[in-house]
């Protein structure tokens, strides 16, 4: 059963508006942001490779408004967000997927108070091929079949070449060769969870650092397969349409297939902060989150590439935050 990304329970909110149309809109609700005054200091970020393009132009923007704020920011990798936040090396923590059982374990023994997680975008993570190759698109089985050794999403049998995943003629027998970011990445945690149902790579994947390499790797391989969030697509590769289902309707990656539900592989962008639910959030932390969620904040994520918050959302999340 499709589920849209927007009816996630712990938002709590209903019913739901569309997001920002595809060609650059944001929703006009958002908030204006207006800068305030006594704000300077240090920020600092570790996280996720894929929020860091979207975490330096955000600090970009801060910086117009608090020229005295000196950001530093680091993207290895969404694995490195949450022991960052607990051991409070950082401010915040870039991710993109939720955070594991274990790792809101350790912050609530060293805190006492579970972690905060506030959605800042939302990311089509996209299935991209050699922008010459002409599949019309994969279903999810196809893909667990092309990258996983454990085919966990029900696929009969094992695809190694493009004629397998049903191209003929010169691409019958053209080899695939896959590419796949590292397992610090919660990209590769969350397409190993939602496309792979939870299984095991194939150790032919050629691992790579940055969703920028993945991407750069697609397209110069003319057989290459890879996987990494929308804002990284280049002209040198075609992100795919993908089904659910075996047969079923291809959904190209697009903002309003993430809010029906039919596009399969959709999901939040988070920044994780520690925030005590008995105190409010300090002066830098709060204004830098409010600017991010703001009609400012959220047409960085459009010029990044993403799809931004509709401001029902961005308003929850202020309101769950103590930000006015």
């Amino acid at each position: 059963m499709k589920s849209s990304i927007l009816a996630i329970a712990t938002l709590a909110i209903a019913p739901l508006p569309l997001l920002a149309d595809d060609n650059g809109g944001v929703d006009p609700a958002l908030p204006v942001y207006e800068s305030v005054s006594g704000i300077s200091g240090n920020l600092s970020s570790i996280g996720s490779d894929t929020l860091n393009n979207l975490m330096t132009l955000w600090a970009e923007g801060f910086n117009g408004f608090y020229p005295n704020v000196n950001i530093q920011i680091q993207g290895a990798g969404t694995g490195t967000a949450p022991p960052a936040i607990t051991e409070g090396t950082a401010n915040f923590g870039p991710m993109s997927r939720g955070m594991r059982e274990g790792e809101i374990q350790s912050f609530e023994e060293r805190h006492g108070y579970p972690p905060t997680l506030v959605p800042v975008a939302i990311d089509l993570l996209a299935v991209y091929v050699h922008r010459d190759n002409p599949v019309e698109g994969l279903s999810l089985q196809q893909v667990d079949a092309i990258f996983s050794a454990t085919r966990r999403m029900g696929a009969p049998a094992d695809i190694t070449n493009w004629g397998q995943a049903g191209l003929e003629g010169a691409w019958a027998n053209r080899d695939i060769t896959l590419y796949s970011r590292n397992a610090v990445s919660g990209t590769y945690g969350f397409f190993r969870q939602n496309a792979l149902g939870d299984g095991d790579f194939k150790a032919t994947i050629n691992e790579q650092p940055g969703s920028a390499s993945v991407v750069q790797g697609v397209s110069e391989t003319l057989g290459g397969i890879g996987y990494s969030g929308i804002g990284y697509r280049t002209a040198g590769v075609r992100a795919i349409p993908l089904a659910t289902e075996h047969g079923g309707e291809f959904f190209e990656p697009t903002g309003d297939n993430a809010t029906s539900g039919d596009y399969p592989l959709a999901r939040f962008l988070y920044l994780a902060v520690n925030k005590n639910p008995n105190e409010p959030l300090a002066p830098l932390e709060r204004e830098f989150l409010r600017m991010v969620l703001s009609k400012q904040g959220q047409e960085v994520v459009v010029r990044d590439g993403f799809v931004p918050l509709p401001a029902v959302v961005a308003s929850r999340q202020l309101e769950l935050l103590g930000i006015e």
